[in-house]
């Protein structure tokens, strides 16, 4: 039997209802008496024990999937979400000793890590007129095919973890390995390499959001998780832009880990 549920325990009287009922969930969630895999008391059982309409209960219940607590199975019933597996990317992966010289890319390293397969899918590899954000940062034209976008989605196992959409200048990309979705070895920054751009320093902006709906389909996020998004330019040897990369993770599956030098 689950305690702590009823409405005399809940000293936040002036709240809604609804907002009553789904604290006293959460409480259990967060205390453990209600464990990841375990059902919820039925909409009707709720509304009993809260004294209210069974409306009232599911109210409660979708606030609770919007927080990601809870997630409901069609025929099932309502089950406390599963603990998720974190992926942590750091700025280390970009380093040439952390990972290009081990032949791997850093999603595959990680995975390795992880005991996982990598898998990654090109899905669009074209020639665009490039958002002006990505425009901005690698100074190219936005009234123009002007840059080579190359979209792909990242598994683990069978498992979405990431969406990753990597622009890159037309001049820098036109003729090379960079069309087709294996680059070869060094991968995209050996490439660059190739046409004369030395990774040195590089800017990650990161902000939360919602995700859009496709990207919810591919992540699938649950309702009320947010992504991670990660825009990321690469500077070269003479401190010019030349590869802006934007990264999608599922906020509650991944972590971004960063080390950096304090200027003094």
């Amino acid at each position: 039997m689950l305690t702590g549920m009823t409405p005399q325990e809940d000293p936040a009287a002036d709240q809604l209802p609804s907002r009553r009922i789904a604290d006293a969930v959460r409480e259990l969630i967060t205390s453990g008496e209600l464990a990841p895999g375990d059902k919820l008391p039925s909409e009707r059982e709720l509304a009993r024990r809260f004294g209210t309409a069974r409306n009232t209960a599911r109210e409660a219940i979708r606030l609770l999937t919007e927080e990601a607590l809870v997630t409901p199975q069609h025929g099932k019933g309502v089950f406390v979400r599963e603990k998720q597996r974190l992926f942590r990317w750091g700025n280390d992966r970009y380093s040439r000793k952390a990972y290009r010289e081990t032949g791997l890319t850093p999603f595959r390293l990680e995975m390795k890590r992880q005991g996982k397969t990598a898998n990654i899918q090109a899905v669009a590899i074209d020639r665009i007129t490039p958002p002006p954000d990505v425009a901005e940062r690698l100074g190219v034209s936005t009234d123009e095919e002007s840059v080579l976008r190359r979209l792909n989605e990242y598994h683990a196992d069978n498992e979405p973890v990431q969406l990753v959409t990597t622009y890159l200048r037309w001049t820098d990309a036109e003729g090379t390995p960079l069309l087709e979705p294996k680059t070869g070895p060094g991968g995209i920054h050996g490439r660059l390499e190739d046409k004369g751009h030395v990774l040195t320093t590089g800017r990650d902006e990161v902000t939360a959001r919602m995700p859009t709906h496709d990207e919810a389909q591919f992540l699938q996020a649950p309702s009320g998780v947010p992504v991670l998004d990660v825009l990321h330019t690469s500077f070269d040897q003479n401190g010019d832009p030349f590869e802006v990369t934007r990264f999608v993770h599922r906020a509650d599956k991944s972590g971004l880990v960063y080390t950096f030098n304090i200027e003094n």
